[in-house]
């Protein structure tokens, strides 16, 4: 086997290790090294060879996990449309994050984020996109822009536990939770 073929194979083995890590700690925070290796179908020794240990692991599942989050990001086109537009977008990709989310949430609160100066309204983008929709009539002028963040990470959350539980399709839980979003933040006739 070539040098490139035994580091790639290498990076595929680390990758499924991260990605099962994800996997499994979003939906149990308290899950074994062991549980991870079962679900990335290596055995503890290959998992140690990769992450000398749980804090190394968590350090790597972090690191994708705000890579995956910053994608998703990017993807929504925040600075595109109008501002109701634009967190539809973020919705549907932050939706499909699932796991990840589950993830940060449980493993990481935003108000222990050190690159917050404050718990919320940390993220300029966000606001900017709120605030044009604000401008442009497609959200309520009465809705800060941290209350619409909650708004979306609740919604979101309650997609997540309503598919797990109730079993409805990936499509019809965002149609639900992008049916909620949009009646939560539009302009309410006077």
């Amino acid at each position: 086997m070539s040098e490139a073929q035994v580091s790639g194979s290498r990076a595929r083995t680390r990758q499924a290790i991260v990605d099962a890590a994800i996997d499994v700690l979003g939906r149990n925070p308290a899950a074994s090294l062991g549980d991870i290796a079962a679900a990335a179908e290596v055995g503890r020794t290959t998992l140690h060879r990769y992450f000398a240990d749980r804090a190394d692991l968590l350090r790597a599942v972090t690191a994708e996990a705000d890579a995956r989050l910053e994608r998703a990001t990017a993807q929504a086109r925040m600075t595109e449309g109008s501002g109701a537009s634009a967190v539809r977008r973020l919705c549907e990709e932050y939706f499909d994050l699932g796991s990840v989310l589950s993830l940060l949430f449980t493993a990481t609160p935003a108000s222990a984020d050190p690159s917050c100066e404050e718990p919320a309204g940390c993220d300029p983008d966000f606001t900017a996109m709120v605030e044009r929709g604000h401008r442009d009539g497609t959200i309520d002028p009465e809705l800060p822009a941290d209350w619409v963040q909650s708004l979306i990470w609740s919604q979101l959350y309650a997609g997540w536990s309503y598919q797990a539980t109730m079993g409805t399709s990936r499509h019809e839980v965002l149609r639900l939770i992008l049916r909620t979003v949009d009646g939560a933040i539009a302009v309410k006739a006077a």
